[in-house]
């Protein structure tokens, strides 16, 4: 059996694809007067994630002098490198309390992943690294609490295009002391090419791909130039230095669309999907703070942090591991006449065996919330689970720069039935008559999500999801097929990505005039944000829990600054 049989193989009867990552390397205890051998480089910062009440996850890329120049993954130079890491309790490293040499490895591009164990809860601690000539950056990180802690802050971050504009929200987060931990929500990186989506201002700005890396990533060598490239802008190299990083992938980490067999953006001719799904996951391990908690051979990438008894944070794979393909409506339309065929849809959307989770993932998630011991149970997942149902009558024939306008005469229907007005059998029709207009998201799998909700609803607590993807500021309910509400969703805008008045080419205003009007036409929508980028935060008492939506005035410049803010409460 050859090798992409074997892979192909593996991945269909449910096996992982093997990264062999072993990022790590052999590290070893050793006192703080040992000196590294090696002459090296610390090419991109330093970084740390994964956070847990006793340990965290520092992280650097070190490349030998000998090497620099010679392209990532190149077979010429020093194979690996020794290098001293050093945690201290303070910034001026007076009271080192751990260190020890670890080795980075040209296999592993040079990336170095220290899991630094034996620390205390609640603690902000700094960290750095030695080769035998440079000294890197010093990083600060902080690790989780173990039982009493009245609040935390969380920076939630998702969609950063590198050619769509500088990561100004990353900048604008670094800045901000209040916010303790960093979720990253996916697509953290983009594997197109350099002339296509959100292309248009990188010349201007200088945000185009090097040569080698220009084209659309298939292999190891791609994706590790790809994220070399993001990881050299400031706002990201100062926001990895400042707060430890919990992250997920969304499609983008390997491409558009994906799902556990294949992608959108994945054609016959580029190749075998598995071994580009394997090359993207290892890069993925490679660069990002991350302890895999299945370990580096394995696609599982769901996991728990643990807030003392304030909260639990599951983070979700919706993407890779499990997902079923995506419904396409253009299916389900005759080539000749046009016509619906709503009969078979229907069937197919309510499929009970398709699933975005799985059932390992949706048990483990239902048995961990059962089991928490803390009051506030938090979803950190990709994609928008409330129900995101739009007039029938925007998907037919409605040009696409005509949607505003047309939605804005719909709300008005709506205006004037709130007001006590008698509507015609059209009018109601047009308002009422509704369809999911995402079938990437959880609408286009919605057998799973009432079992999800249900799952929700049995736990008597306080849930609030958290989703990206969009690269627009969303707040839902989250309601039962019966109007049961069961939690609070919370999506943040991209950081660079376009939104809603890119693909529908609206100005400022007519954003805003179509943010105020879908909420009256969409049933579980409270607020919306359709034209700015930017973060959000969300603190989290014992009492209540504050969303605030940061948005940003420019990511076409460096001097991009948070110009607006809109805040919602949840209470307890």
């Amino acid at each position: 059996m050859d090798r992409r049989s074997f892979i192909k193989l593996s991945s269909l009867a449910g096996a992982s694809v093997a990264v062999s990552t072993g990022l790590a390397g052999c590290t070893v205890s050793t006192s703080a007067n040992s000196q590294p051998q090696t002459n090296a480089t610390f090419t991109h910062g330093v970084a740390s994630g994964d956070p847990l009440k006793d340990a965290v996850i520092i992280w650097t890329r070190a490349v030998p002098t000998a090497n620099l120049g010679s392209g990532s993954g190149s077979k010429s130079g020093l194979a690996k490198a020794d290098i001293l890491w050093e945690m201290a309790s303070d910034a001026d490293f007076a009271n080192v309390i751990s260190s020890g040499i670890v080795e980075a490895k040209a296999i592993h591009d040079f990336t170095v992943k220290v899991d630094v164990a034996g620390l205390r809860p609640a603690r902000r601690y700094y960290y750095r690294f030695k080769s035998a000539n440079n000294t890197s950056p010093v990083g600060e990180t902080r690790t989780l609490p173990e039982v009493e802690v009245s609040n935390v802050t969380f920076g939630i971050f998702s969609c950063s295009n590198y050619p769509a504009g500088f990561f100004t929200p990353y900048m604008e987060a670094a800045k901000d002391d209040n916010i303790d931990y960093v979720l990253h929500l996916g697509d953290y990186i983009y594997e197109y090419d350099g002339e296509g989506y959100a292309t248009e201002h990188a010349k201007e700005i200088g945000r185009t791909y090097a040569p080698d890396n220009d084209t659309e990533l298939y292999t190891l060598t791609d994706y590790r130039n790809r994220y070399a490239l993001y990881r050299t802008d400031e706002g990201l190299l100062s926001l990895h230095q400042n707060k430890p990083f919990i992250v997920v992938w969304d499609d983008h980490e390997i491409t558009n669309d994906t799902y556990k067999d294949g992608a959108e953006n994945h054609q016959a001719d580029e190749g075998d999907f598995y071994a580009r799904r394997a090359a993207a996951v290892q890069a993925y391990y490679e660069w990002l703070p991350i302890r895999p908690p299945f370990g580096t051979e394995r696609l599982e990438i769901y996991r728990q942090f643990t807030f003392g008894k304030l909260l639990d944070l599951y983070m979700l794979d919706t993407r890779v591991l499990a997902r079923d393909k995506q419904l396409e409506y253009a299916n389900y339309r005759d080539a000749e006449t046009n016509a619906f065929d709503q009969a078979r849809f229907m069937k197919d959307i309510g499929n009970p065996n398709r699933g975005l989770l799985g059932e390992t993932q949706r048990n483990w998630l239902h048995s961990s919330m059962q089991q928490s011991q803390a009051k506030w149970q938090v979803l950190g997942q990709q994609l928008l689970i409330g129900r995101m149902l739009f007039p029938v009558s925007i998907f037919n024939g409605v040009e696409r720069k005509a949607i505003p306008a047309h939605v804005n005469k719909l709300a008005n229907i709506k205006r004037k039935q709130m007001q006590g007005g008698a509507l015609s059998e059209q009018e109601l029709a047009l308002i009422n008559t509704v369809m999911p207009y995402n079938l990437d998201a959880w609408d286009g799998y919605p057998v799973e999500r009432e079992q999800v909700l249900m799952q929700l609803k049995s736990i008597g607590k306080p849930v609030i999801a958290l989703a990206g993807d969009t690269h627009n500021a969303w707040h839902n309910k989250l309601t039962l097929k019966d109007g049961t509400e069961v939690g609070v969703e919370l999506a943040t805008p991209g950081v660079t990505s376009p939104g809603m008045e890119h693909y529908l080419s609206m100005g400022d205003e007519k954003a805003k005039t179509l943010a105020d009007d879908l909420p009256l036409l969409i049933e579980d929508l409270q607020y919306c944000n359709l034209h700015q980028r930017g973060f959000m935060t969300l603190t989290v008492s014992q009492d209540s829990a504050k969303a605030t939506w940061h948005y940003v005035d420019a990511i076409l410049t460096k001097a991009g600054k948070v110009v607006n803010t809109h805040s919602y409460e949840i209470n307890a």
